[in-house]
């Protein structure tokens, strides 16, 4: 049977066999058996807490410490009930009830007193206090440690694994301490229940010697006494032990080796210090009285011991030469390399204001952190593009309840998430308490509402979406728009490899034989200006490949490629198996074509402001009522129409995608919503 089986088993069984021993009486024999463990036990817990490198190594101590207090306190109940019973409670009581003592009764309830003191009054409540303060200090800086966690898995120091398991082991500290802190209780509270328990134990068995088995009173004062001290300091010997290695434990600092170790090590660099306590000890023989023997040898030795330690200024560098090497090492504050490092920009960076750091706190619930990184997946699947790691940092600049997100150090989106609150979307908010706003990603109108009127803002119909969520989909908007900016050369560069080693023609025939990388980057950000995934990169390199043999206008590059994607373009907007369509009137897409014109830029319509105006409050208004009716509209031209009418209605419909009619088609069914006409293009 392995070790885990013999824990899972082994350990609820002896919780419950204590349980039953403050029922149950046991045999004197048995008792010595147990008081013999109990000693031992408490001594291996003390040895342990010495030998941990840090806390955690020993982080079942807590549970431990309660089922140790429970033991012991079983074992007086029994040992209680077999004095008060019997008269004897085996030889381990007898022998420290007559042998430790000497048989004095006033001895013994001194060297008891003095144990409980010792452990109540010094080191209980000492460990009480440092469990309390580490708990709370521990408790105060988790966010500050999941912070620069996560900062340097942004930053690629660490993995996702490393950053998992640091994660963890932060959590399990704040666990540790706080349950120190309610363990340290335990401690004190047998403190008072030895007392409580010797001092019944002493009136109990006087009035049962004398009353019971008609004793003389100082034979039951002899008799009982004596065995009610000697269980008394039988169970405090043991207590004693638990105390100090409780605060041994909650004592110990981050220290990379076991106590000892780090004792003797730092020890052995304080040579002076060593030496001149020996020289104090040999000067402690002038004092008239005093022994001259003990002195001599203990201040001999400690000199010797002195002379052996090697000496730490002849060992170590000078603190200021070293310094200055290490100042010489660094680079300096004006040169090139300090300079950029100083001016480096985290290409997507997420800053929140003081009070929504509990937002990034795992402890009180919060996960916008592990929401931004399934954002990043979810984003780079729906975009076909690497998103870089989001920096998430505090910024003590913003305003109360604000978060910013920057792209390459600007801010491209800026909204709020008070603490407390949820926010509602819908129409007839009125009736609800909070502050009016704005929904940040498609201009709703919004309100925030206390998070206890959840209930009752949805039961007005509202939607509710609470802050992270706020924050994510606001990220991912922006992340969306800023996509061209976000597509780096080393992401084009990592993006074209992938694809060599699942279809090497492709890229070995256009990269760089035909396209530079730089080109290839030019067309995918105008791919992504228009929302259009490029998860399909051998077919977009293939389309690529076929017009960059007859030219490298960066138009016309950007056509191929959307035509080799051809109806993958359009899927995105199929409800259902509905796509539902703005068309325009041929006549009108006639008067287009007649104002068509082509530059170095592309191709633009010259028109004049009237008619520009009139397309695009039309396309507008036809898209919104579309949108109002649950559909995501396409405007729909002829494909030498399409770059120009882009460019155009992307100044006043920026949301609307403009499709040609070669990238509509499959088994999807059309729906034309709305058709664009102007009779002063046709009088025209």
């Amino acid at each position: 049977m392995g070790n885990n089986k013999i824990g899972q088993i082994g350990v609820p069984i002896a919780v419950v066999s204590i349980v039953v021993m403050m029922i149950v009486p046991m045999p004197t024999i048995l008792l010595d058996f147990l008081l013999t463990i109990n000693i031992t036990g408490a001594l291996t817990i003390l040895l342990m807490s010495m030998f941990v490198k840090k806390p955690l190594d020993f982080g079942v101590f807590p549970a431990l410490l309660l089922v140790a207090t429970l033991f012991r306190l079983a074992l007086n109940i029994s040992a209680t009930r077999l004095v008060l019973t019997d008269g004897y409670a085996g030889k381990v009581i007898d022998a420290f009830g007559h042998f430790v003592v000497g048989g004095s009764l006033v001895v013994g309830l001194v060297i008891f007193l003095i144990l409980v003191v010792i452990q109540f009054l010094v080191i209980t409540k000492g460990a009480e206090r440092v469990a309390e303060v580490g708990a709370r200090f521990t408790l105060d800086a988790m966010p500050g440690k999941q912070m620069a966690i996560d900062a340097d898995l942004n930053a690629g120091l660490i993995d996702e694994g490393e950053a998992r398991r640091r994660r963890a082991e932060v959590a399990s500290e704040a666990d540790f301490y706080g349950a120190m802190d309610g363990g340290s209780k335990f401690v004190k509270g047998d403190a008072v229940a030895a007392i409580v328990i010797t001092i019944i134990n002493l009136v109990g068995g006087f009035i049962i010697g004398v009353a019971q088995k008609g004793m003389p009173m100082g034979e039951a004062v002899q008799t009982y006494s004596l065995l009610s001290v000697g269980d008394g300091l039988v169970s405090q010997i043991p207590a004693l032990l638990l105390s100090v290695a409780t605060g041994l434990i909650v004592t110990r600092s981050a220290t990379s080796g076991t106590m000892g170790g780090d004792i003797v090590s730092q020890f052995g660099k304080q040579r002076m210090a060593i030496r001149l306590a020996g020289v104090g000890v040999l000067g402690l023989m002038l004092i008239p009285g005093l022994p001259k023997f003990p002195f001599l040898i203990i201040g001999g030795a400690v000199l010797l011991l002195s002379s052996r330690l090697p000496d730490p200024e002849e060992d170590a560098p000078d603190p200021i030469a070293q310094a200055a090497a290490e100042a010489a090492a660094l680079p300096s504050p004006d040169s090139a390399d300090a300079l950029v490092n100083d001016m480096h920009v985290d290409a997507l960076a997420l800053e929140l204001a003081p009070d929504l750091v509990d937002l990034v706190d795992g402890s009180v619930g919060g996960d916008l952190l592990d929401r931004v990184r399934a954002l990043r997946r979810k984003v780079a699947l729906e975009l076909g593009m690497i998103i870089p790691p989001v920096r998430t940092r505090d910024n003590l600049e913003l305003p109360f309840s604000t978060y910013a997100v920057k792209v390459a150090g600007v801010v491209a989106g800026r909204g709020e998430a008070p603490p407390g609150q949820v926010l509602a979307i819908g129409d007839d908010l009125e009736v609800l308490p909070g502050r009016a706003t704005t929904e940040p990603v498609f201009g709703l109108a919004a309100k925030w509402v206390p998070e206890q009127m959840r209930h009752q803002a949805e039961l007005h119909g509202a939607t509710v979406v609470d802050r992270a969520s706020v924050i994510t989909t606001h990220m991912a908007e922006v992340v969306r728009e800023q996509a061209p900016r976000l597509l780096n050369r080393e992401d084009v560069k990592a993006m074209v490899d992938a694809v060599k080693r699942h279809n090497p023609v492709v890229v070995d025939e256009l990269v760089p034989t035909q396209m530079t990388l730089g080109e290839v980057q030019m067309v995918l950000q105008a791919l992504l200006a228009e929302q259009v995934c490029i998860r399909d990169l051998p077919r977009i390199f293939e389309g690529l490949s076929l017009k960059a043999k007859a030219g490298s206008d960066p138009e016309g590059l950007v056509e191929a490629a959307r035509a080799s994607l051809g109806p993958a373009i359009a899927a995105p907007y199929v409800v259902g198996e509905t796509l539902a369509v703005i068309t325009l009137d041929p006549l009108l897409e006639q008067k287009l074509f007649e104002h068509l014109r082509g530059s170095e830029a592309g191709t633009n319509l010259l028109l004049d402001a009237e008619m520009a105006e009139s397309i695009g409050q039309q396309v507008a208004h036809a898209a919104a009522e579309s949108e109002q009716r649950g559909q995501a509209p396409v405007l729909a031209c002829s494909p030498q129409l399409r770059p120009a009418l882009y460019r155009l209605i992307s100044l006043t419909s920026p949301r609307v995608p403009v499709l040609s009619y070669s990238e509509i088609g499959g088994s999807i069914t059309i729906e034309t919503v709305a058709r664009v006409t102007f009779a002063h293009a046709v009088a025209a």
